[in-house]
């Protein structure tokens, strides 16, 4: 992983953006590509060149390219702007005809990084055609490598389907499979957390934590995505890839080693652990449930089958709620609630660790009628930062115990540069380092998980699928899913200001 700090300028290479004229090119790849130049970390020897279909010409692209950067305000002025011009070329072309990877050769010599910011439905095509224009032979002065977004398959089978389609054309070692979740500090330093500070292993696992939750809430609804997001839903969209990272990091045994082939497997191990679904527990343990009409933030908010391109008769979920149980010797009897959802009270995503309680012996004779809990949070967004909460005694004559937060805001601690989340994972492409990767068997491992639920959904289209109204924490339902343990939700809060 980068660090601004230490970190040298990568190789001269060229990157190859498929998708160069999408909302993800603009919003954040572009951007991204700018604060990397700002901190010196970008080869003088960089090319950029775009690829889409649209006939818009060197011109047009660079155009493209200015507004994008000049949005994110960010960077040493025009003059970052000026440099990546000096350096951008456009094609356009359809990504299934060979001549424009013909085209493509012609501008790619040396290190190339291709990167696919196209429709999953594009990903094979492209690489197969990279393949038969002989631009990912590797030799010992150059290399190529390949960027994948998600969502890296729809189920299990399309997954396991596309795994073997592009490692028939590219060695795992050029395959980036990339999660931006990976590149926020503050999941990043999840593992630092862990890992570099001797008090909190001993406590990590079934002997010391009661459960964990994790939470990530939206505010926004599907506003104009509704053909993309009907087809997909919050379980596809969110938990076999992000929620899935997040379980990982937290319940990983600790790496031999610090490097991609080490952390990557013990990865893989948490979500081979992870209890298999059965019929009847993923009718149990999963609830699923869609927005309805609201208020989100003052503002009034359309029930997610009014939205635009979404059917009347829609059952895609837009709230998922989990019970996973990690069958392993750390884990074992520690629950592990995952939640994510639309149209909710408030932008969130957060990690929270419960420890079990101390005993009350000591304060039965006292006014003392219960002990605070001890929650371990680590917040992700907005506010990045760590908590820690615990019982202290109330200044005043009786014995009285309140609980209070020792916390850590990332912003206070450190001088927060603007950033989109992918600098440091299209650094790490170029450097090839893929420890913030995912390989092939932890996409599999994690739609392995989620299958028989998507099965089970398939097959059970009578019951009537809940809701929750639009700026609420989410249905009934999900509450229930911890009550019966005893638990509940920590409830979904605006940040405060």
């Amino acid at each position: 992983m980068a660090d601004t700090k230490e970190a040298e300028a990568p190789p001269p290479c060229t990157l190859v953006i498929f998708g160069a004229t999408g909302d993800l090119t603009k919003r954040l790849l572009l951007p991204a590509l700018r604060n990397l130049r700002r901190d010196g970390l970008l080869p003088d020897q960089f090319k950029l060149v775009g690829i889409a279909s649209r006939d818009i010409g060197d011109d047009g692209f660079r155009e493209h390219l200015r507004k994008a950067m000049t949005e994110f305000k960010a960077g040493n002025g025009d003059a970052d702007i000026d440099w990546f011009l000096q350096r951008a070329h456009y094609l356009s072309g359809k990504f299934e005809d060979p001549k424009t990877f013909a085209a493509v050769a012609k501008h790619v010599d040396g290190n190339a990084l291709f990167y696919l910011a196209t429709p999953p439905s594009e990903f094979s095509i492209i690489v197969k055609q990279l393949g038969k224009a002989g631009l990912v032979e590797e030799g010992q002065d150059r290399w190529r490598r390949v960027i994948i977004e998600k969502p890296f398959g729809h189920d299990l089978p399309s997954a396991v389907a596309l795994n073997k389609e592009i490692l028939q054309v590219l060695q795992e070692s050029q395959i980036f499979r990339i999660d931006h979740y990976l590149g926020k500090q503050t999941v990043q330093n999840i593992m630092v957390f862990r890992f570099a500070n001797g008090f909190v292993e001993p406590l990590w696992g079934r002997d010391h934590i009661d459960h964990v939750q994790i939470t990530v809430a939206e505010t926004v609804g599907v506003e104009t995505r509704g053909r993309f997001y009907d087809s997909t839903g919050a379980l596809r969209d969110m938990v076999p890839n992000h929620i899935f990272q997040l379980v990982s990091l937290i319940a990983m045994e600790p790496p031999a080693r610090f490097d991609a082939e080490a952390l990557r497997s013990e990865k893989a191990k948490v979500l081979d652990a992870v209890q298999r679904f059965t019929p009847y527990s993923a009718r149990g343990n999963v609830v699923r449930a869609q927005y309805a009409a609201g208020t989100v933030g003052g503002k009034p908010v359309a029930a997610y089958r009014d939205s635009p391109n979404v059917p009347k008769d829609s059952r895609t979920e837009t709230y998922v709620a989990l019970k996973l149980m990690i069958d392993n010797w750390r884990w074992a009897g520690v629950p592990f609630y995952v939640r994510t959802g639309k149209s909710l009270s408030a932008r969130k995503t957060d990690i929270n660790i419960r420890f079990k309680q101390a005993p009350f012996t000591l304060f039965r004779d006292t006014p003392v009628d219960r002990l605070p809990p001890n929650d371990l949070t680590i917040r992700i967004q907005p506010d990045e930062g760590v908590s820690l909460r615990f019982g202290v005694k109330v200044p005043e004559p009786q014995m009285r115990i309140d609980g209070v937060d020792l916390t850590f805001n990332y912003a206070d601690a450190f001088k927060m540069l603007p950033s989109t989340g992918y600098e440091t994972l299209i650094y790490d492409c170029m450097v090839g380092d893929a420890t913030l990767f995912q390989r092939a068997d932890n996409i599999e491992a994690g739609w392995r998980i989620v299958q028989p639920i998507l099965d089970v959904w398939a097959a059970d289209r009578t019951s009537i699928l809940p809701g929750y109204a639009a700026g609420s924490s989410g249905p009934s339902e999900a509450d229930a899913l911890l009550s019966r343990d005893g638990r509940s939700w920590r409830r979904i809060v605006p940040a405060e200001k």
